[in-house]
């Protein structure tokens, strides 16, 4: 199975360097350093339970993908557009493309600009981060959860052979908001506080907070007629246990300078909840905080008049 990697961050290096292991032919897009780091001395890989430099090809070119058996999209949420119209000339009519992104409207949005291709959402629970070039660490989890679709089968198959538990839903929209509403709930918190998740929890009123956020994004999932997979709020609690030393994927962003996924995880909430007649004051704190940490968007300095007491 040929199996490409769009967007090779800590998600995508994670899951191409398992099924490279397993025997998969795994190619990894991703920037020049990331592709120049694994060229020269391949991708090196740190789980809980075994160390190992996985021989893997990489290119920063979307042509890359020519051929494909399968694609995995791991670029964030907000370049979902612009790798889908990067991808379009080089997939073969009805090439699964699975978005394993965060946030719940990706797969909409590829769709719109990869007609041709077969776009499967995909809920993702993997505690990863890139420790350098070339360098993955994995801390927890790693389920993926698919949509039904053609060829989705072989491709569990070979997750199953390189150790990935995979689950096929016929909610995944369900299970996708699922993992939105875990998302709201750990990513800000822990880019503010820049805080792990054990430490960032044992704050006063901090599940308070996480119980509020959770709270309106069940409304607008109500509102949206969306019945989350399973209790959200037990998949929190599971998180919060077996991840105490993991520090979010945006809190990652923040300290390295970039931008965030905010608006597309309580930013979303935010909007939905504003269409459907919903209120969601704490989602939207917390969007309006993590977005004064984003690089560039400083707040201004307060005027005399407003310092004063």
């Amino acid at each position: 199975m040929k199996v490409v990697v769009m967007g090779a961050g800590a998600v995508g290096c994670y899951y191409g360097a398992m099924l490279a292991r397993a025997g998969c032919d795994v190619t990894l897009i991703g920037r020049s350093g990331l592709v120049a780091a694994v060229q020269d001395g391949g991708l090196h890989l740190h789980t809980q339970s075994f160390q190992a430099r996985v021989a893997i090809a990489a290119a920063t070119d979307a042509a890359a993908a020519r051929g494909a058996d399968i694609v995995l999209l791991c670029v964030k949420a907000a370049d979902t557009a612009a790798a889908g119209l990067s991808l379009a000339p080089h997939l073969a009519v009805g090439t699964p493309v699975l978005c394993l992104q965060n946030g719940v409207d990706n797969a909409a949005r590829l769709r719109a600009v990869l007609p041709a291709a077969s776009v499967v959402p995909a809920a993702v629970y993997a505690a990863v981060e890139m420790v350098g070039a070339g360098r993955v660490r994995h801390h927890g989890g790693g389920e993926l959860v698919l949509g039904p679709a053609p060829g989705i089968a072989a491709f569990a198959d070979a997750c199953a052979h390189a150790g990935v538990p995979v689950r096929i839903s016929a909610n995944v929209a369900g299970e996708l908001w699922t993992k939105l509403i875990v998302n709201c709930c750990f990513n800000p918190m822990s880019a503010i506080t820049r805080l792990p998740y054990g430490p960032m929890l044992q704050g006063a009123g901090a599940w308070d907070v996480m119980r509020d956020v959770a709270a309106e994004c069940l409304e607008v999932a109500r509102a949206e007629g969306i019945a989350p997979a399973g209790d959200p709020w037990q998949a929190l609690q599971r998180i919060a246990r077996t991840m105490p030393a993991q520090i979010s994927s945006m809190a990652q962003d923040i300290g390295r300078g970039r931008p965030t996924e905010i608006d597309y995880l309580n930013g979303y909430i935010v909007r939905r909840g504003e269409e459907l007649g919903v209120h969601t004051p704490v989602n939207r704190a917390l969007q309006a905080l993590v977005k004064l940490l984003e690089p560039g968007r400083a707040a201004p300095a307060p005027s005399p008049a407003i310092g004063r007491a």
